[in-house]
């Protein structure tokens, strides 16, 4: 039983010794790898966009048409050829439209599109007061321009005239003189 001393050894040398792992050579991977930042960017793919969703429409005369809503107004647009007119309730854009603020927001998305002076525009709102039909007047007249010509996209999504501004007035709950503002308390 003793004339057999070796696998007894190389089994406690196992045991002592870690297990061996294969050399990598460093040097040569790490010339391989480009660890710059950023660098992966350029090579991978570009990943494409889907169509925008065109929600104004064109009809048969070549008049553009848009929606737009704000708060409690909607304003309906229409956008066709012309000299630059702005006609909002049967009242010029600076006689409906007091404030230079509201003026110029309206003007915006026809001055990103550089057609200001090319198209004229009609609209009728209602509801709620000068800020909610300014916001949308803007929103109605980005969806028109956007229906009567689809490379002005990315230019109103830029400027964020084709987002709706979804905020509304929050509703008042009983128990409260407001939406959340409480009846005076009397300790008397």
């Amino acid at each position: 039983m003793s004339d057999d001393p070796a696998p007894q050894n190389q089994d406690e040398d196992d045991l002592a010794l870690p297990p061996e792992t294969p050399e990598v050579e460093t040097s040569s991977a790490v010339t391989h790898l480009n660890l710059e930042i950023g660098s992966e960017a350029s090579t991978e793919e570009v990943v494409e966009r889907p169509a925008p969703v065109i929600r104004g429409k064109l009809d048969r005369f070549g008049v553009a048409m848009g929606t737009g809503r704000r708060k409690t107004s909607v304003a309906r647009v229409r956008i066709k050829d012309g000299t630059g007119r702005v006609v909002i309730n049967e009242r010029d854009l600076t006689e409906y439209f007091t404030l230079e603020r509201d003026q110029r927001m309206v003007l915006a998305p026809l001055e990103a599109t550089e057609s200001a002076s090319t198209v004229d525009v009609w609209v009728r709102v209602s509801g709620g007061g000068p800020t909610g039909q300014t916001g949308a007047t803007v929103l109605g007249i980005a969806r028109a321009l956007q229906a009567r010509n689809s490379t002005f996209h990315q230019r109103l999504s830029e400027g964020g005239f084709l987002t709706r501004d979804s905020r509304m007035v929050e509703r008042k709950k009983y128990g409260h003189k407001k939406a959340r503002r409480s009846f005076q308390f009397s300790k008397r």
